[in-house]
């Protein structure tokens, strides 16, 4: 089983992978206990979304001391074998001692598995990123949208259906359609914990998301 949890500081949309779907009970049971589950949601088959209220506390959760500190935490947290993801964009390299004494300090135990300059853009990093998009793609799948996206499959009105892009292909209407549909199923999978969040979100703090 693994989970990946992304957190507005209001609510959590926590999602669960299992090959177990009967495990899946005991986890909303288990989450239950540490935040009122607000909403659940399903693909019907191994992945699973649950939504329930924040109860991080600076007594509990590693974020809140990353918050604390003014490190950029960059989401989601993944939760694999016991043992907790994070990511953290530092400023200032005093400011990760601190962060690494705090942990010390509580008695978190703790490993760097990776610590190296960041040279990115920031906003990117902290919203959305390309591996979190596409990374589950294929070869085949992004080719699929790059030329559906080129014809015109996306403007509106349409200017190209399946049929006529796949002709222009010389491959099969269907099997340039499969290739499509799993790439939209893929992509939109992996940006419902951010929309669900947002759902979540107060009209203040969605205002204040608004680029001016």
């Amino acid at each position: 089983m693994n989970m990946f949890v992304w957190c507005n500081r209001e609510h959590e949309i926590i999602e669960v992978i299992t090959e177990k779907p009967e495990e899946y009970s005991a986890v909303v049971e288990e989450v239950s206990k540490i935040g009122k589950v607000v909403g659940e949601s399903s693909d019907r088959h191994k992945v699973h979304l649950i939504t329930k209220t924040c109860s991080c506390t600076i007594e509990n959760s590693v974020s809140k001391h990353i918050d604390d500190l003014g490190l950029l935490h960059v989401s989601p947290v993944i939760y694999e074998q016991g043992w907790e993801y994070y990511r953290v964009i530092a400023f200032r390299h005093e400011d990760i001692n601190r962060l690494l004494q705090r942990f010390e300090n509580k008695g978190f135990v703790f490993e760097i598995l990776r610590k190296v300059p960041f040279n990115g853009f920031i906003a990117s990093s902290l919203t959305l990123t390309a591996d979190a998009l596409f990374s589950d793609l294929t070869e085949k799948q992004v080719d699929a949208l790059l030329t559906a996206y080129g014809n015109g499959y996306y403007r509106f009105p349409r200017r190209a259906d399946v049929q006529t892009i796949a002709a222009k292909k010389r491959v099969p209407r269907t099997t340039f359609q499969e290739h499509l549909k799993k790439a939209e199923n893929k992509i939109v999978a992996s940006l419902v914990p951010y929309i669900q969040l947002f759902e979540q979100a107060s009209a203040e703090k969605r205002e204040r998301l608004k680029i001016k």
